[in-house]
Protein backbone atom coordinates (compact mmCIF):
# COMPACT_ATOMS: atom_id res chain seq x y z
CA UNK A 1 0.00 0.00 0.00
CA UNK A 2 3.02 2.72 0.64
CA UNK A 3 4.70 1.98 -2.40
CA UNK A 4 1.60 2.59 -4.64
CA UNK A 5 1.01 5.51 -2.46
CA UNK A 6 4.31 6.62 -3.14
CA UNK A 7 3.98 5.94 -6.99
CA UNK A 8 0.56 8.05 -7.00
CA UNK A 9 2.21 11.22 -5.15
CA UNK A 10 5.49 11.14 -8.09
CA UNK A 11 2.53 11.51 -11.05
CA UNK A 12 0.88 14.05 -9.26
CA UNK A 13 3.90 16.20 -9.13
CA UNK A 14 5.09 15.10 -12.26
CA UNK A 15 1.91 16.64 -13.74
CA UNK A 16 2.10 19.74 -11.68
CA UNK A 17 6.13 20.37 -13.32
CA UNK A 18 4.53 19.63 -16.59
CA UNK A 19 1.65 22.49 -15.96
CA UNK A 20 3.46 24.86 -13.95
CA UNK A 21 6.44 24.77 -17.27
CA UNK A 22 4.07 25.29 -19.45
CA UNK A 23 2.19 28.25 -17.83
CA UNK A 24 5.98 29.55 -17.07
CA UNK A 25 6.12 29.75 -20.53
CA UNK A 26 3.35 31.77 -21.75
CA UNK A 27 3.63 34.12 -18.50
CA UNK A 28 7.11 34.77 -19.21
CA UNK A 29 6.00 36.49 -22.93
CA UNK A 30 4.36 39.25 -20.28
CA UNK A 31 7.96 41.17 -19.65
CA UNK A 32 8.67 42.29 -15.83
CA UNK A 33 5.16 40.14 -14.99
CA UNK A 34 6.56 37.19 -16.38
CA UNK A 35 9.53 37.35 -14.11
CA UNK A 36 7.52 37.73 -11.31
CA UNK A 37 5.33 34.86 -11.78
CA UNK A 38 8.32 32.56 -12.60
CA UNK A 39 9.99 33.32 -9.45
CA UNK A 40 7.23 32.19 -7.58
CA UNK A 41 6.52 29.05 -9.60
CA UNK A 42 9.63 27.95 -9.14
CA UNK A 43 9.55 28.52 -5.00
CA UNK A 44 6.38 25.89 -5.74
CA UNK A 45 8.74 23.70 -7.50
CA UNK A 46 11.17 23.45 -4.97
CA UNK A 47 8.42 23.18 -2.11
CA UNK A 48 6.63 20.02 -4.07
CA UNK A 49 9.80 18.70 -4.49
CA UNK A 50 11.08 18.70 -0.84
CA UNK A 51 7.57 17.63 0.22
CA UNK A 52 7.86 14.90 -2.24
CA UNK A 53 11.60 13.62 -0.96
CA UNK A 54 10.50 13.92 2.79
CA UNK A 55 6.92 11.41 1.84
CA UNK A 56 9.01 9.35 -0.18
CA UNK A 57 11.56 9.33 3.09
CA UNK A 58 8.68 9.05 5.97
CA UNK A 59 7.63 5.96 3.43
CA UNK A 60 10.72 3.89 3.38
CA UNK A 61 11.92 4.24 6.56
CA UNK A 62 8.13 3.46 8.59
CA UNK A 63 8.22 -0.37 9.66
CA UNK A 64 5.56 -2.07 11.64
CA UNK A 65 7.14 -4.85 13.97
CA UNK A 66 4.93 -7.52 16.03
CA UNK A 67 6.22 -7.77 19.40
CA UNK A 68 5.06 -10.49 21.79
CA UNK A 69 3.39 -9.51 25.18
CA UNK A 70 5.93 -8.75 27.62
CA UNK A 71 6.41 -11.98 30.27
CA UNK A 72 5.30 -11.11 33.87
CA UNK A 73 8.16 -12.39 36.17
CA UNK A 74 7.79 -10.21 38.52
CA UNK A 75 8.23 -10.81 41.49
CA UNK A 76 6.35 -9.66 44.59
CA UNK A 77 7.83 -9.68 48.43
CA UNK A 78 8.41 -7.91 51.67
CA UNK A 79 12.82 -7.05 52.51
CA UNK A 80 12.44 -10.35 54.92
CA UNK A 81 11.57 -12.48 52.10
CA UNK A 82 14.70 -11.90 50.12
CA UNK A 83 16.21 -15.57 49.00
CA UNK A 84 12.97 -16.85 50.36
CA UNK A 85 10.95 -19.42 47.68
CA UNK A 86 8.93 -18.51 45.00
CA UNK A 87 5.15 -19.30 44.78
CA UNK A 88 3.23 -18.82 41.55
CA UNK A 89 -0.02 -17.97 41.75
CA UNK A 90 -2.09 -18.72 38.55
CA UNK A 91 -5.75 -16.98 38.32
CA UNK A 92 -7.39 -19.35 35.97
CA UNK A 93 -9.00 -17.87 32.85
CA UNK A 94 -8.56 -14.22 31.42
CA UNK A 95 -9.13 -11.72 28.55
CA UNK A 96 -11.14 -14.22 26.10
CA UNK A 97 -11.99 -17.22 28.16
CA UNK A 98 -14.08 -15.87 31.15
CA UNK A 99 -14.28 -19.56 32.30
CA UNK A 100 -17.77 -20.43 34.60
CA UNK A 101 -20.38 -17.68 34.88
CA UNK A 102 -22.67 -17.66 38.09
CA UNK A 103 -26.14 -18.66 38.46
CA UNK A 104 -26.88 -14.57 38.78
CA UNK A 105 -25.31 -13.71 35.76
CA UNK A 106 -23.54 -10.98 37.45
CA UNK A 107 -20.16 -12.33 37.83
CA UNK A 108 -17.76 -14.53 35.88
CA UNK A 109 -14.99 -17.10 36.84
CA UNK A 110 -11.76 -14.73 35.79
CA UNK A 111 -12.45 -11.83 37.60
CA UNK A 112 -13.44 -13.90 40.89
CA UNK A 113 -10.03 -15.51 40.27
CA UNK A 114 -8.39 -12.85 39.51
CA UNK A 115 -9.39 -11.21 42.60
CA UNK A 116 -8.60 -14.33 45.06
CA UNK A 117 -4.85 -14.51 43.10
CA UNK A 118 -4.48 -11.24 44.32
CA UNK A 119 -5.74 -11.32 47.92
CA UNK A 120 -3.32 -14.23 48.42
CA UNK A 121 -0.53 -12.25 47.13
CA UNK A 122 -1.16 -9.95 49.55
CA UNK A 123 -1.15 -12.46 51.95
CA UNK A 124 1.72 -13.92 51.37
CA UNK A 125 3.92 -10.82 50.95
CA UNK A 126 2.57 -9.41 54.37
CA UNK A 127 3.46 -12.54 56.69
CA UNK A 128 6.75 -12.46 54.51
CA UNK A 129 7.85 -16.28 54.39
CA UNK A 130 7.32 -16.57 50.81
CA UNK A 131 8.35 -14.40 47.49
CA UNK A 132 4.78 -14.06 45.34
CA UNK A 133 5.00 -14.34 41.44
CA UNK A 134 1.50 -14.03 39.00
CA UNK A 135 0.97 -15.49 35.63
CA UNK A 136 -1.72 -12.61 35.23
CA UNK A 137 -2.29 -9.88 37.29
CA UNK A 138 -5.15 -8.22 34.98
CA UNK A 139 -7.49 -9.67 32.59
CA UNK A 140 -5.49 -11.24 29.96
CA UNK A 141 -5.30 -14.30 27.67
CA UNK A 142 -2.75 -16.70 28.27
CA UNK A 143 -2.15 -20.89 26.80
CA UNK A 144 -1.89 -23.04 29.72
CA UNK A 145 2.11 -23.29 28.57
CA UNK A 146 2.48 -19.38 29.03
CA UNK A 147 1.23 -20.25 32.92
CA UNK A 148 3.63 -22.49 33.42
CA UNK A 149 6.46 -20.93 31.87
CA UNK A 150 6.76 -18.42 34.28
CA UNK A 151 7.34 -21.14 37.01
CA UNK A 152 9.37 -22.71 34.85
CA UNK A 153 11.26 -19.65 34.43
CA UNK A 154 11.63 -18.55 38.12
CA UNK A 155 12.73 -22.21 39.26
CA UNK A 156 9.46 -21.57 41.52
CA UNK A 157 9.05 -23.87 44.19
CA UNK A 158 5.37 -24.30 44.16
CA UNK A 159 2.84 -23.66 41.36
CA UNK A 160 -1.04 -23.13 42.73
CA UNK A 161 -3.88 -22.42 40.15
CA UNK A 162 -7.08 -21.16 41.05
CA UNK A 163 -10.50 -21.53 39.85
CA UNK A 164 -14.11 -22.10 40.20
CA UNK A 165 -16.30 -24.85 39.10
CA UNK A 166 -19.28 -25.21 37.59
CA UNK A 167 -21.52 -27.94 37.06
CA UNK A 168 -24.76 -29.36 35.72
CA UNK A 169 -26.18 -30.11 39.34
CA UNK A 170 -27.13 -26.92 40.89
CA UNK A 171 -27.08 -28.69 44.62
CA UNK A 172 -23.08 -29.25 43.92
CA UNK A 173 -20.73 -27.50 45.86
CA UNK A 174 -17.47 -26.89 48.05
CA UNK A 175 -13.72 -26.55 47.24
CA UNK A 176 -11.52 -29.23 46.02
CA UNK A 177 -8.16 -29.78 45.54
CA UNK A 178 -6.32 -31.63 42.43
CA UNK A 179 -2.99 -32.79 41.87
CA UNK A 180 -1.20 -34.48 39.42
CA UNK A 181 -2.03 -37.94 37.93
CA UNK A 182 -1.82 -39.84 34.72
CA UNK A 183 -4.91 -41.57 35.92
CA UNK A 184 -7.79 -39.71 36.91
CA UNK A 185 -9.57 -40.11 40.60
CA UNK A 186 -13.12 -40.24 39.08
CA UNK A 187 -15.16 -39.28 36.55
CA UNK A 188 -16.12 -35.82 37.18
CA UNK A 189 -12.06 -35.52 37.95
CA UNK A 190 -11.24 -36.59 34.45
CA UNK A 191 -14.12 -33.87 32.91
CA UNK A 192 -12.73 -31.37 34.75
CA UNK A 193 -8.89 -32.15 33.62
CA UNK A 194 -10.59 -32.27 29.69
CA UNK A 195 -12.45 -28.44 30.05
CA UNK A 196 -9.15 -27.39 31.51
CA UNK A 197 -6.74 -28.57 28.92
CA UNK A 198 -9.29 -27.89 26.40
CA UNK A 199 -6.99 -27.24 22.74
CA UNK A 200 -3.94 -27.48 24.05
CA UNK A 201 -1.30 -29.96 23.29
CA UNK A 202 -0.15 -31.98 26.37
CA UNK A 203 2.30 -34.47 24.85
CA UNK A 204 6.18 -34.47 25.17
CA UNK A 205 8.34 -35.91 22.78
CA UNK A 206 11.94 -36.86 23.38
CA UNK A 207 14.14 -40.11 23.02
CA UNK A 208 14.04 -42.99 25.42
CA UNK A 209 16.41 -41.78 27.91
CA UNK A 210 14.83 -38.56 27.99
CA UNK A 211 11.35 -39.37 28.36
CA UNK A 212 12.77 -42.26 31.28
CA UNK A 213 14.54 -39.35 33.03
CA UNK A 214 11.05 -37.46 33.35
CA UNK A 215 8.90 -39.62 34.16
CA UNK A 216 11.24 -40.48 37.41
CA UNK A 217 10.92 -36.50 37.86
CA UNK A 218 7.15 -36.58 37.28
CA UNK A 219 6.82 -38.86 39.78
CA UNK A 220 8.41 -36.97 42.11
CA UNK A 221 6.83 -34.11 41.44
CA UNK A 222 3.32 -35.72 41.58
CA UNK A 223 4.26 -37.18 45.00
CA UNK A 224 4.87 -33.76 46.31
CA UNK A 225 1.69 -32.24 44.44
CA UNK A 226 -0.39 -34.68 46.64
CA UNK A 227 1.84 -33.72 50.04
CA UNK A 228 0.61 -29.86 49.02
CA UNK A 229 -2.86 -30.74 47.95
CA UNK A 230 -3.73 -32.77 51.37
CA UNK A 231 -1.78 -29.49 52.77
CA UNK A 232 -4.57 -27.38 51.61
CA UNK A 233 -7.42 -29.86 52.71
CA UNK A 234 -6.19 -29.56 56.46
CA UNK A 235 -6.14 -25.82 56.53
CA UNK A 236 -9.22 -25.32 54.99
CA UNK A 237 -10.81 -28.21 56.45
CA UNK A 238 -13.55 -26.05 59.43
CA UNK A 239 -13.25 -23.09 57.95
CA UNK A 240 -13.96 -23.52 54.27
CA UNK A 241 -16.78 -25.46 52.83
CA UNK A 242 -15.80 -28.47 51.04
CA UNK A 243 -16.92 -30.71 48.93
CA UNK A 244 -16.57 -34.99 49.99
CA UNK A 245 -13.80 -36.13 48.80
CA UNK A 246 -12.02 -33.12 48.17
CA UNK A 247 -8.46 -34.19 46.83
CA UNK A 248 -8.83 -35.31 44.02
CA UNK A 249 -6.44 -35.79 40.54
CA UNK A 250 -5.81 -35.99 37.42
CA UNK A 251 -3.72 -35.28 33.95
CA UNK A 252 -3.92 -31.30 33.93
CA UNK A 253 -1.45 -29.89 31.71
CA UNK A 254 -1.25 -26.66 33.21
CA UNK A 255 0.26 -28.58 36.40
CA UNK A 256 2.38 -30.98 34.68
CA UNK A 257 4.13 -28.44 32.62
CA UNK A 258 4.61 -26.23 35.72
CA UNK A 259 7.99 -28.44 36.36
CA UNK A 260 7.03 -28.21 40.69
CA UNK A 261 5.25 -29.27 42.86
CA UNK A 262 1.58 -27.71 41.38
CA UNK A 263 -2.44 -27.56 42.77
CA UNK A 264 -5.05 -26.94 41.71
CA UNK A 265 -7.80 -25.16 43.57
CA UNK A 266 -11.41 -25.09 42.43
CA UNK A 267 -12.79 -22.66 45.28
CA UNK A 268 -16.30 -23.22 45.15
CA UNK A 269 -18.78 -23.95 42.33
CA UNK A 270 -20.83 -21.11 40.37
CA UNK A 271 -23.40 -23.05 39.52
CA UNK A 272 -24.37 -22.93 42.98
CA UNK A 273 -26.50 -20.25 44.41
CA UNK A 274 -25.08 -20.31 47.66
CA UNK A 275 -21.34 -20.50 47.06
CA UNK A 276 -21.83 -17.82 44.44
CA UNK A 277 -23.12 -15.34 47.12
CA UNK A 278 -20.02 -16.78 49.37
CA UNK A 279 -17.38 -16.41 46.86
CA UNK A 280 -18.43 -12.88 46.21
CA UNK A 281 -18.54 -11.62 49.79
CA UNK A 282 -14.60 -10.72 50.46
CA UNK A 283 -14.97 -11.99 54.50
CA UNK A 284 -15.68 -15.28 53.24
CA UNK A 285 -12.90 -15.04 50.68
CA UNK A 286 -10.53 -14.36 53.46
CA UNK A 287 -10.87 -17.40 55.13
CA UNK A 288 -10.11 -19.29 51.71
CA UNK A 289 -6.78 -17.16 51.08
CA UNK A 290 -6.07 -17.03 54.68
CA UNK A 291 -6.47 -21.30 55.02
CA UNK A 292 -4.24 -21.67 51.28
CA UNK A 293 -1.51 -18.71 52.48
CA UNK A 294 -0.86 -21.11 55.71
CA UNK A 295 -0.90 -24.28 54.25
CA UNK A 296 1.50 -23.12 51.17
CA UNK A 297 3.85 -21.82 54.07
CA UNK A 298 3.55 -24.93 55.81
CA UNK A 299 4.71 -26.68 52.62
CA UNK A 300 7.64 -24.87 51.85
CA UNK A 301 8.93 -25.32 55.32
CA UNK A 302 8.51 -28.71 55.08
CA UNK A 303 10.54 -29.20 52.23
CA UNK A 304 12.86 -26.61 53.45
CA UNK A 305 14.00 -29.30 56.74
CA UNK A 306 14.45 -32.07 53.67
Amino acid sequence: MKQVHTCQLCLIQAFWVQSLGVAMTRVAKFGALGGIAIAIVAVILVVLAAGGRSSNAAAQSSLTVNLPPAANDRIYASPAARGRPIVVIDAGHGGRDPGATGVSGQVREKELTLILAQALRHELVNRGRVRVAMTRDDDRYLTLDERAAVARRLGAAMFVSVHIDSAANPLARGASVYSLSDVASDAEAADLAARENAGEDGNAHGGAVDMMLADLAMRSQMSASADLASRLVNKAAGRVELRPNPHRFAAFHVLRRADTPAVLFEAGYLSNADDEQLLRNPAERAKIVLALAQAIEADVAAHARH
